[in-house]
């Protein structure tokens, strides 16, 4: 009759462990939290990101042009403490003159690879909604995939008109 209870004795101690860890889950099978570290930021974006942005990029909207991107314009991201500010315009030359991208904002998050934008971004091509300016307010994803050079942005669908917009932020140092 001992050789029993000490199996159950050995048995209880053995599964002991297991029940303790599923009373008290560890960070391996918790709940996940929030990873905050000394690099983050208040607006999400941390040293990486801000590395990535911050400066001068080329800024096309496939209309006005886009090829060799001589006719590029620019976006200035520029960091001013918790808020990364987006600012910059491309503008048509020759047939498309009088045709402008223009965005103003802010880059509220980022990632590996891309970056939300919340803003305004105005597009006026001759050939689209009667030549009339189309004008977007709110969040906009830009996004590169593969092996692009650049973040293009999500919502591609003219409101003002059937088509398609490609607005692309250019990497630095293209």
């Amino acid at each position: 009759m001992r050789l029993p209870i000490v199996a159950l004795i050995a048995t209880v101690f053995a599964f002991a462990p297991l029940c303790a860890h599923a009373a008290n889950p560890s960070p391996s099978n918790a709940a996940p939290s929030k990873i905050t570290s000394a690099k983050s930021v208040a607006n999400g974006l941390d040293a990486a990101a801000k590395a990535r942005l911050v400066g001068e990029h080329l800024l096309t909207l496939q209309w006005i042009g886009w090829g060799d991107l001589s006719g590029a314009g620019r976006l200035s991201v520029e960091d001013s403490g918790d808020t990364l500010s987006a600012s910059g315009e491309q503008l048509g030359s020759g047939d498309n003159a009088g045709d402008y991208l223009r965005m103003s904002g802010r880059i509220v998050s980022a990632s590996r690879d891309g970056f939300v934008f919340e803003g305004d971004i105005a597009i006026r091509v001759h050939h689209n909604a009667d030549g009339a300016e189309c004008k977007r307010s709110g969040t906009f994803h830009f996004k590169a995939t593969g092996k692009r050079r650049y973040w293009r942005m999500q919502e591609m669908d003219n409101p003002c008109d059937g088509v398609t917009d490609y607005v692309d932020v250019y990497f630095r140092g293209i």
